[in-house]
């Protein structure tokens, strides 16, 4: 690279137009305005510069090219009040390292990292690197039909991945994979097992690897700790080309408090309020955005469509978002403010993500939204238009920690907490539910979830392969953290891999068989995902058969053939010759048995098939006779289609 001249200010790749969007909030490409872009001006090359910094006294550019001298390459104010500031540096290319040397009014002075930069030194350095990624996608067939993978109807499982921990390179220091080692690995993983979707959790550039992503630093920027961002787009691109979803965790909510972020970054509380009661976050003490400033929105939804644009990302999860709606959230009275109107709702926050929502689906509407929002707050899914907040889908909180609570305790006790299982229906199509066993679970000394399950080792498997079970025919897509899928016993732990050699044992090999077999049932049967977020796909059979600890309902899709029914015993005892009543007579399939000896179980079932016989029960004019293993789920499907009109002969009326 040639010795760089000095600041040329004039070149520039913000009209007044971007500047009007920009002031109003309403600018969503800021990427493409702000931060370092390669340039040619007067026929030289060089890097044009701009970052918002309306507090400053001066700016400049510091960097591998100038000896990082904090002096010598001052960046020019712009003269319409936006509080940019910019200039070309010729001779400045592709991998120079830079930061923004800022003094400010007040007499402070910083080196900061560019908000806009799309590549970052590895922590624990801090610079920006000027890069212009350049990649050639191959998976034009995925984003041409990614609109019927993500559907309401669409079955959607997804395997929740933290990048750093998956996997790691034994013979190599333990080493995490880089992204494209993850990408060929975990492709070839979740093909195998038939999950639809992958979650990474937060691959954003982030300076403590302890935060597991969720403190950014840079939230336009693939972490360099696996690679480069053509690196992280080959990751993207070798799992659409296998068929396979990606979803990303994003973090609007706050961000620490590292001096070459975002914090006091003009020597003011320019991202974030400058009082503590709505600007600082007790609980993971960090910073939360400022809401109701114009510029931070623009910012903050440009880092979301940038991730759709340049990555091809089909859906964000956004976290943390009940912490986001309350003022008074993780408060004690007299540490949170008021809002204009006496209330405990954060108005501008709720804003935000209303426009958010609407800036994602109008501009892709074939990507999801998720929140994860731990409250009752209303119409979380529902859209903007009608008064929701805007996201496709919310994670189901209550579903897992009720569920959790039930299969933790000893079935002899179980009985008593029956509505555990059962008040998740009341609720289900109140919003387009997510059913997660994330990574909150199995960490904080909760254990996981193998530990959770109670009784000997066969017992634990035995309730772990029923409460997926359950999970994958309850209405709701589908999300389970690594790990979980073949029985990890250690609690995750980000500096480690999974225990990849515990396969070698049948239980472990037996649950992850079970969960590949549920994914390519739950996808192959339109009754387990078309309905999802409808009543007419789910009806009770039996809910109050406590003294059993058995539960059983009936899943349907669209058309008429599409019926399934699931019979879930949570107590050890075997049940031969359990009655369910069932709409349709002849012959009903036993596609799942989770206590199959295929996967660790005690073999018992029903053969493959049962008869309905013509007995009516539980409202039904049919009743099927089954064998219900012990701490199992069962799940039947008609093996002809249903009759189209029922004409019975008097059924049998059972005493």
């Amino acid at each position: 690279m040639s010795t760089p001249q000095s600041v040329i200010h004039g070149p520039s790749r913000i009209t007044d137009h971007d500047i009007y969007l920009f002031k109003q909030g309403s600018h969503f490409k800021m990427h493409d305005k702000l931060g370092a872009h390669l340039h040619e001006h007067g026929g030289e090359r060089g890097t044009l510069f701009a970052v918002w910094a309306p507090n400053a006294q001066s700016v400049c550019v510091m960097g591998d090219f100038n000896g990082w001298n904090r002096e010598s390459h001052p960046l020019a104010w712009r003269w319409d009040e936006s509080g940019i500031w910019e200039g070309f540096i010729p001779g400045v290319g592709h991998g120079a390292h830079y930061k923004y040397f800022i003094k400010s009014h007040n007499g402070y002075c910083v080196e900061k990292a560019d908000p806009y930069g799309l590549h970052h030194e590895t922590p624990p350095h801090t610079a920006s690197i000027v890069w212009a990624p350049e990649y050639e996608w191959g998976d034009a067939d995925w984003m041409a039909r990614r609109g019927a993978r993500n559907a309401p109807g669409a079955p959607v499982s997804i395997y929740e991945v933290h990048p750093g921990s998956w996997r790691r390179v034994p013979h190599e220091d333990c080493r995490s994979l880089n992204y494209r080692e993850l990408g060929e690995q975990l492709a070839d993983y979740c093909e195998n097992l038939n999950f639809t979707h992958v979650e990474l959790m937060p691959v954003m550039e982030h300076p403590f690897d302890g935060s597991w992503g969720y403190q950014l630093t840079g939230l336009f920027a693939p972490t360099s700790r696996f690679g480069t961002p053509e690196d992280f787009m080959y990751l993207v691109d070798v799992l659409h080309r296998r068929g396979i979803g990606v979803i990303l965790d994003w973090v609007p909510s706050h961000f620490p408090s590292d001096e070459h972020g975002l914090v006091y970054f003009d020597g003011t509380h320019l991202y974030e309020h400058a009082d503590p009661r709505k600007g600082f976050h007790p609980d993971w003490k960090s910073y939360i955005f400022n809401y109701s400033r114009n510029e931070v929105r623009n910012f903050l939804i440009s880092s979301a469509l940038c991730w759709l644009e340049k990555y091809h990302i089909d859906g964000l999860r956004v976290d943390a978002v009940a912490s986001m709606l309350y003022l008074d959230y993780s408060r004690e009275q007299g540490e949170w403010i008021p809002n204009e109107y006496g209330g405990r709702e954060n108005i501008e926050a709720i804003s935000f993500l209303k426009r958010f929502n609407e800036m994602v689906y109008g501009e892709f509407p074939d990507v999801m939204t998720m929140a994860e929002e731990s409250t009752a707050w209303p119409m979380v899914s529902r859209p903007v238009y009608v008064g929701g907040l805007g996201f496709g889908m919310k994670w189901k909180m209550g579903w897992m920690h009720d569920t959790l609570q039930y299969m933790q305790r000893d079935p002899v006790y179980r009985k008593y907490h029956h509505d555990k299982l059962t008040f998740s229906m009341i609720y289900a199509f109140n919003e387009n539910y997510v059913l997660p066993l994330s990574h909150d679970e199995v960490v904080h000394g909760k254990g996981s979830l193998i530990r959770k399950m109670p009784g000997d080792d066969w017992q634990r498997f035995a309730n772990l392969r029923a409460l997926y079970g359950y999970m994958y025919s309850h209405p709701g897509k589908k999300l389970l953290f690594m790990g979980g899928e073949f029985g990890q016993w250690n609690e995750w732990y980000h500096k480690t891999s999974l225990d990849w050699h515990l396969l070698e044992q049948p239980l472990h090999a037996g649950l992850q068989r079970w969960v590949r077999d549920l994914n390519r049932v739950y996808r192959d049967q339109p009754a387990l995902h078309e309905l999802d977020f409808y009543p007419e796909g789910f009806s009770w059979v039996d809910y109050h058969d406590y003294e059993s600890n058995v539960i059983s309902y009936l899943r349907r899709g669209r058309a008429r053939e599409d019926i399934m029914l699931i019979v879930c015993n949570f107590s050890p005892v075997p049940r031969p010759g359990y009655n369910a009543g069932v709409p349709h007579p002849g012959a009903w399939l036993e596609v799942l048995n989770s206590d199959a000896r295929e996967y660790g179980g005690s073999g018992m079932g029903n053969m493959g098939r049962v008869m309905a016989n013509n007995v009516s029960s539980h409202g039904h004019y049919h009743t099927l006779e089954i064998t219900l293993p012990p701490l199992a789920c069962v799940a039947f499907k008609p093996e002809t289609a249903p009759p189209l009109a029922e004409q019975p002969d008097k059924p049998e009326i059972k005493k």
